[in-house]
């Protein structure tokens, strides 16, 4: 699904390069959870940035569904983007003046889904994810995990092949940050492959596999153990 060859990062300084991400190999197949870790500064954030098209300022190959994204033309790979890929991240981005349900129909907006079938989707995830009743309730009256779950909710809601998921329990209690990371086994049990961003061991025993990027460098790549009992 994913293929990155080369992948670097790097910002022009008075002393010269000074590097983000360097020489990043990393394969992603369809249906994986892949946790990325490693300390503050590593490099993490703008590794899911580039795989999620939001940065195109890198060198290196990156292969996507087949599509050679770095030669891709920024308008095309926005398309791709909005196609394929949702996105979670810590600070929720809801929209805090539309409603939940309004927060749920804006990425359907943007895909030129007619009003009807957009009305059904939003429905259907509403009951799927047990907030019907906060449908007309503003992100500020409800609490941080009902917030991540309506921004869970808006992400999946077009059915996308990739979530992207930056420290989407940073900000949650314990138990609401393991329902988030069940919501996210149910939802990559379903075929969704999801790549998150995390300090949390716990987190990452969720998925199938974690990487460590410490300095820009990945520095190793481990198979999850899983529980044979």
């Amino acid at each position: 699904m994913i293929e990155l060859r080369g992948i670097e990062k790097s910002y022009d300084t008075g002393a010269g390069k000074t590097f983000v991400l360097r020489r990043i190999n990393l394969t992603i197949k369809e249906g994986e959870f892949l946790t990325i870790m490693g300390p503050s500064g590593a490099g993490k954030s703008t590794l899911l940035s580039i795989i999620g098209m939001l940065d195109s300022s890198w060198s290196g190959e990156f292969n996507f569904l087949n599509e050679q994204v770095h030669k891709m033309k920024p308008r095309d790979r926005v398309e791709l983007n909005k196609r394929y890929i949702g996105f979670v991240f810590q600070q929720y981005h809801l929209l805090d003046s539309l409603t939940v349900y309004e927060n749920l129909d804006i990425p359907l907006s943007y895909r030129n889904i007619p009003r009807g079938e957009r009305q059904s989707m939003v429905a259907d995830v509403l009951d799927r994810f047990q907030i019907v009743g906060k449908k007309d309730l503003y992100p500020n009256q409800l609490s941080g995990g009902q917030q991540q779950l309506v921004a869970v909710a808006r992400a999946v809601i077009a059915h996308p092949k990739l979530i992207l998921a930056d420290e989407p329990t940073g900000n949650l209690h314990t138990s609401q940050g393991k329902e988030i990371m069940q919501l996210f086994q149910r939802l990559n049990a379903e075929g969704t492959t999801i790549i998150q961003v995390t300090h949390s061991e716990a987190n990452a025993a969720a998925g199938h596999r974690i990487v460590n990027i410490v300095d820009g460098w990945l520095k190793d790549d481990v198979q999850v153990p899983r529980d044979q009992s």
